[in-house]
């Protein structure tokens, strides 16, 4: 019987994560009608070749901040965890699913069955271009998602959970919405870059 390949993924953290950047909010409940504010922080750190560990937290109450390890595939990586995309793709779909199960339960939509499968194309030149002389380049082409429910509710209804849920999707609007974004590179203690865009 061959060994069987031991994934480390996560575990609970007894830190938060350890920024030094920002101060993370505290959350702050809301008044009618306005909508929740909350943050997800996350500090990182690279360690032997690809692999990485981070603590990941969100700041609502009752959440527990979460070690994360990460890494890449031979020969740049030992894959010994997921890489970076398999978690931003899991949590582009799991978000999904979240709103479309509470929504369903709220409303009392009866669904036997709940599924999602998902496709997420990216490209890049890493491996193949750079040893050209390319600077490393990347993107995404496509975010294909395929919800699959069995209910016996009539298919409005399920088409309006379907709508409601990607309107409540935060994961969704990110990628089908411009947002504002920032980067900033702290050299030897000294901000080197800070660029930002809509």
């Amino acid at each position: 019987m061959s060994e069987q390949k031991f994934y480390h993924v996560g575990e609970l953290s007894a830190e938060q994560p350890a920024t030094t950047q920002y101060e993370p909010s505290k959350f702050a409940k809301a008044r009618h009608p306005e909508p929740y504010r909350f943050e997800v922080n996350l500090s990182a750190e690279a360690g032997n070749m690809q692999s990485k560990i981070g603590v990941v937290s969100v700041n609502i109450p009752g959440f527990s901040p979460v070690k994360l390890y990460c890494d890449e595939q031979p020969p740049v990586g030992e894959d010994t965890a997921p890489p970076p995309l398999a978690f931003f793709s899991a949590g582009i779909g799991f978000c999904l699913m979240t709103h479309l199960t509470d929504i369903l339960t709220a409303r009392k939509i009866q669904v036997d069955s709940l599924k999602l499968e998902q496709r997420i194309v990216f490209r890049t030149n890493l491996g193949h271009m750079r040893e050209h002389g390319y600077m490393t380049d990347g993107g995404c082409d496509v975010v294909e998602t395929h919800v699959i429910i069995e209910s016996p509710e009539p298919e409005e209804k399920i088409k309006d959970l379907l709508d409601e849920a990607e309107n409540g999707c935060m994961a969704h609007f990110a990628l089908r919405n411009p947002i504002p974004w920032s980067t900033r590179l702290v050299y030897n203690g000294k901000e080197a870059i800070s660029r930002s865009g809509e």
